[in-house]
């Protein structure tokens, strides 16, 4: 019961090694045995070669639940179940939502978003698991020159600063190594 409600956030860039690292920690936490909330859709060859990739390196230790939308739902059904439940990926959660949104009602959008995050990390805080969050780093790069890029970077660092902020512990994977990033946040 140690991990009543625990969030952790693990997040970096492209290939960085935060799902491989995320993966061994929700079964170290897990006794073992993990839920894994996919959030994909597959739309193209491309998707589905990443998906088998995820998929190649998860044994029988791993129920999959299936959530490109409305994944709170699956955070508390997998928390019954599991002591660790781990949600690949925030930012393609992200872009499901984008998708599925008004993107000229531009306050309505961040509303919608922030609402979005508020009903994971209250799913989370209510499990009785702990819940690993992976998320890609997006904004470290040079400003995306169309607006709807703009819109899902600055979207995804809300959704990850939210996330971050109710974390007992957040991780930055670099060349496949993972750092705590928030015990020295603490400092300030």
């Amino acid at each position: 019961m140690e991990n009543l409600g625990k969030i952790i956030l693990v997040t970096g860039g492209a290939r960085s090694g935060k799902s491989i690292f995320a993966e061994k920690l929700a079964l170290k936490l897990g006794g073992g045995r993990a839920a894994y909330i996919a959030t994909a859709q597959i739309f193209d060859e491309e998707m589905s070669h990443r998906v088998k990739m995820h998929q190649a390196r998860r044994g029988k230790e791993w129920r999959t639940f299936e959530a490109p939308i409305n994944a709170e739902k699956k955070i508390s059904e997998a928390g019954k179940i599991f002591d660790a439940v781990l949600f690949d990926c925030v930012t393609i959660y992200v872009s499901n939502f984008i998708c599925a949104a008004d993107l000229d009602d531009e306050e309505k959008l961040y509303a919608d978003l922030r609402r979005l995050i508020d009903e994971l990390i209250d799913a989370a805080e209510k499990s009785s698991a702990v819940t690993i969050f992976v998320s890609n780093e997006v904004g470290g790069g040079i400003v995306p020159e169309n607006k709807l890029a703009r819109r899902f970077r600055d979207l995804a660092g809300i959704a990850n600063q939210m996330i971050a902020a109710h974390a007992d512990k957040v991780f930055l994977t670099v060349s496949g190594i993972a750092v705590d990033i928030k015990k020295f946040a603490e400092v300030i």
